[in-house]
């Protein structure tokens, strides 16, 4: 019997298919969102721009680029932790720049705030993903 509590325990091989389904769930998003700026382009400049955004133009191809391999490095699991780390730093940009749910009138605020707080609930996942690993199931498994 070990006397290691079971909550501080490295975790059994039978965990890794279980993160690789969660690898592939957390990320299925941002492709998606990828695809929309991509077919709705030039309107995410636009946007980007009555945002505030620093370079616009710049801030699309970056969120595109950053959504597309980001979530495809994550979810077949290599260099899974910088992979995770990047999207963890793009859903803070865009919270900051596009999901002030403060600042808008009162008929777009919680939808806003959804967005807001769905971004928060995706980086505890990717935070998790980071300091745990990809499991067995990568490209590069957890050492």
């Amino acid at each position: 019997m070990s006397t290691v509590p079971a909550d501080e325990r490295p975790l059994p091989d039978d965990h890794d298919i279980a993160l690789l389904v969660a690898r592939i769930l957390l990320v299925v998003i941002f492709p998606i969102s990828a695809y929309f700026k991509i077919i709705g382009w030039p309107g995410i400049v636009t946007i980007l721009t009555q945002q505030g955004a620093p370079l616009p133009l710049f801030g699309g191809y970056l969120a595109i680029g950053v959504e597309i391999i980001g979530a495809l490095l994550v979810a077949i699991g290599y260099r899974t932790r910088w992979a995770a780390i990047a999207l963890i730093l793009y859903a803070i940009g865009t919270n900051v720049i596009a999901h002030r749910f403060w600042e808008f009138p009162p008929a777009a605020q919680f939808g806003q705030m959804m967005s807001f707080f769905k971004n928060v609930c995706m980086i505890a996942g990717l935070g998790l993903i980071a300091v745990i690993g990809p499991g067995r199931y990568a490209v590069q498994p957890r050492p």
